[in-house]
């Protein structure tokens, strides 16, 4: 072992170039906050990621929704909305609240229709997605504490507001990177 001096760090330099904002007239997402407390960050990161799917759906003519433009895979923006409202249902009524509401788009006999069967009307899921949306932001605006507990249906095992928020945000997050790779094969649009 040596007493030499170690070298203090450079200071990395500010980047030149940043990734590409949504094209479009202005960022219609909320700003996902620096600081602040930790509800006010999960909840407002969730709603960005929200608005963020939303984005990749909007501009389109409603048909080209359905396409399924990343040939083997099954995926169109029209089934990722029928996942994601299915999993706004899932997590915030059914475990958390534990309200007694059928999964939308899933039977055990068919689990993956919300991906695979696009019957019924492309806005009329985009509808329902968004009214699971705000129905999810009622629940956990009621809610007090995130340490509030629902019941993870596949355990019996509590399950707590906070870490749902968390796995959300990862679906989300999931998800918004299929739908960036969709929408750019469908008519070129990218962006975050």
């Amino acid at each position: 072992m040596t007493d030499a001096p170690v070298p203090s760090p450079t200071p990395t330099p500010a980047p030149q170039h940043y990734s590409p904002r949504w094209q479009g007239a202005g960022d219609p997402r909320p700003a996902v906050p620096d600081t602040g407390d930790e509800r006010e960050i999960l909840t407002t990161t969730l709603d960005h990621h929200r608005a963020t799917f939303e984005l990749k759906c909007t501009g389109l003519p409603p048909e080209r929704l359905s396409e399924r433009p990343v040939p083997p895979s099954t995926l169109s923006l029209h089934g990722l909305t029928r996942h994601l409202a299915g999993a706004e249902q899932w997590w915030f009524r059914i475990q958390f609240a534990g309200e007694d509401v059928p999964v939308p788009y899933y039977s055990d006999d068919d689990p993956d229709q919300d991906f695979e069967r696009l019957d019924g009307d492309v806005l009329e899921a985009l509808a329902f997605w968004r009214e699971s949306c705000a129905h999810s932001r009622r629940i956990v605006d009621a809610t007090p504490s995130l340490d509030r507990t629902g019941t993870r249906r596949r355990t019996g095992e509590p399950i707590s507001l906070r870490r749902i928020l968390i796995d959300m945000i990862a679906e989300y997050a999931r998800h918004n990177g299929h739908a960036d790779l969709l929408r750019e094969r469908l008519d070129g649009a990218t962006g975050v």
